[in-house]
């Protein structure tokens, strides 16, 4: 995977259907990796899902300039992903308050992940440990490519890595006591 999403940095298209070709391309071979930093980054598939679309739409639309100035465009849409949850969680965020209590929703059907530890104790830490650990463990990424990714220091990256991880432990070892 990437040999083509540097080909497609090393080689930006001219003209106007290269460009499709070449974005065609690129996702692709980056949607696997960009579902799963989305779905990591959101805690639900669907919403997940939705992230990468909606990143992707805008990516899309100007894909000769994003590969023109930035070189990488997967680091590039990783970054909007997680510029794009912040923004959408800072809308969600704010009450509004209703006249009416809403109805009661059937049942719904629980994520096969909802009760899973690690799960719940990823979905817990704050959104740029989340993102260090998604980026280093589940993409594989090196210390130096996180921080750019990020767009943060090499140290940054090592001191959220290590609280990450000290709280996944204590969280995960307590969930383990409370089995025995």
């Amino acid at each position: 995977m990437t040999s083509v999403l540097s080909r497609a940095a090393v080689h930006p298209a001219d003209s106007g259907d290269n460009a499709v070709d070449d974005f065609g391309e690129f996702v692709r071979a980056a949607l696997p990796g960009l579902l799963r930093y989305g779905y990591a980054l959101t805690g639900n598939p669907h919403d997940g899902a939705d992230l990468v679309q909606a990143v992707l739409e805008k990516i899309g639309a100007r894909w000769s300039t994003v590969v023109r100035s930035t070189g990488d465009p997967l680091a590039y849409a990783r970054r909007a992903m997680s510029n794009t949850h912040i923004s959408w969680w800072r809308r969600r965020r704010k009450e509004s308050l209703v006249a009416d209590l809403p109805e009661v929703a059937g049942p719904s059907v629980p994520d096969s992940f909802d009760n899973e530890p690690l799960w719940q104790a990823l979905r817990a830490l704050p959104q740029r440990q989340r993102a260090v650990i998604v980026l280093r463990y589940y993409e594989g990424l090196s210390e130096a490519e996180i921080a750019e990714t990020l767009r943060i220091s090499t140290g940054t990256v090592k001191s959220q890595a290590s609280k990450a991880m000290a709280s996944l432990r204590t969280r995960l070892g307590a969930t383990a006591e409370g089995r025995h």
